[in-house]
């Protein structure tokens, strides 16, 4: 078969320009023996600004009543975990991780001059940028950019999606977005693939198509690796029927099977609460909490968790005072959730937020998020957060 030929009857040629598959984006290979397998990062992304006050709810400070009179959380049906604040009632599932020391709440995390734009608040956290700083490569893509150096293959991360962000997307390397380990291996083992990639190989000098027909090798031998490896364990766990549960039940079948992977990304979206508030952030908590807590009670019966560190973070919070559409507009400080059997301080982490000196409405941040993902950087993953992050950042002790 001819080159035109080819690209015609796979799809890539797209107005005039190269066009790779989405299964194939950028499943290139997995990293098998350069990365440890002894830690795991699972980061968790609520999209849509989640409001931090219904969900750590402040029921010990008459301010929140006073500026939400028609959606804030009565005190008796707090889940009560201090004198001063509780969890969402919706959030139950999530109480037996926290009296079993799993979980630490760190409240007022943000950034200078934030941005209230959905689009542009995200891409600060996803690459851990200035608020007036512009970077085209994720903060987990410069990761492996620089722990990667001498790896032959460019990623250890996997995003439970159709889609790559940013957040996992380098300069050298990139993550990869994948949902099933099992339609990848049968896409590359579609007869007319892999006959391509065994009979087109003149064409690997070539600049495009030498480097679509790398891919395509490189494609076909990672999804073996990840179905061959993966299918190995069958969880016995009990899940919720959601898609986020699920997607957190395929990063539990990575982990327990000992895939060689040391951060993975999922998402939850729908948080953009502007109008009626109480119901949709309530049923989007409910899913998050029973997909949490089952994800977390599954690494621990497969004796992962202490190997494990889950973080949760939305990109920005709401305004203190309610709108008149019974809803809550976009706000700047929220808490970050982190969960893990080795957590060095659990609980409730650092103060509450202060409802009585707020910023024009708004909450003021305490820490900035990148003295978490520092944290994490150091501590966790093992690289200096200098090398990753625009500057050096102290780090925090809950791990």
């Amino acid at each position: 078969m001819n080159r035109r030929n080819f690209l015609r009857n796979t799809g890539f040629a797209v107005a005039g320009s190269l066009f790779v598959p989405a299964f194939m984006k950028p499943l290139e290979a997995m990293a098998l023996d350069e990365l440890s397998l002894y830690k795991n990062l699972v980061v968790v992304q609520l999209s849509g600004g989640n409001d931090g006050l219904n969900t750590v709810v402040p029921f010990g400070n008459d301010i929140y009543y006073q500026k939400r009179r028609s959606i804030a959380i009565k005190p008796e049906e707090v889940i009560k975990l201090n004198d001063m604040q509780g969890l969402n009632p919706n959030m139950t599932a999530l109480q037996e991780i926290y009296d079993q020391g799993w979980m630490t709440i760190i409240n007022d995390v943000g950034y200078p001059n934030p941005d209230r734009s959905h689009f542009r608040s995200m891409d600060i956290w996803q690459t851990g940028s200035d608020s007036n700083q512009f970077l085209s490569t994720g903060w987990i893509g410069r990761y492996l950019d620089s722990n990667c150096q001498t790896c032959k293959f460019p990623y250890t991360a996997i995003e439970v999606d159709d889609s790559l962000s940013l957040a996992l997307k380098g300069q050298t390397k990139k993550g990869i977005a994948l949902k099933d380990p099992a339609a990848l291996f049968r896409n590359t083992n579609n007869p007319f693939f892999k006959s391509m990639i065994q009979n087109e190989k003149e064409h690997l000098d070539e600049d495009n198509l030498g480097y679509l027909y790398k891919t395509m090798i490189e494609t076909s031998s990672s999804a073996s690796y990840i179905q061959n490896t993966s299918k190995i364990y069958q969880s016995k766990a009990s899940y919720p029927t959601s898609g986020f549960a699920n997607q957190l039940k395929t990063v539990s079948k990575f982990i327990s099977s000992g895939l060689k992977t040391r951060v993975y990304y999922v998402s939850l979206s729908g948080f953009d609460t502007h109008v009626n508030q109480i119901g949709q952030q309530g049923n989007l908590l409910k899913q998050y909490s029973e997909g949490m807590a089952a994800f977390l009670k599954d690494l621990k019966s497969n004796n992962k968790l202490e190997d494990t560190l889950v973080i949760t973070f939305s990109e920005f919070g709401r305004r203190v005072e309610q709108n008149a559409s019974n809803g809550t507009d976009h706000g700047t400080a929220n808490n970050m959730f982190v969960f893990g059997g080795r957590l060095k301080k659990q609980g409730i982490f650092n103060a509450a937020p202060n409802l009585g000196d707020l910023d024009t409405g708004d909450l003021k941040y305490q820490l900035d998020f990148r003295q978490v993902y520092g944290t994490i950087l150091d501590k966790w993953l093992d690289v200096n957060n200098a090398d990753i992050l625009s500057k050096k950042f102290n780090t925090l002790d809950f791990i």
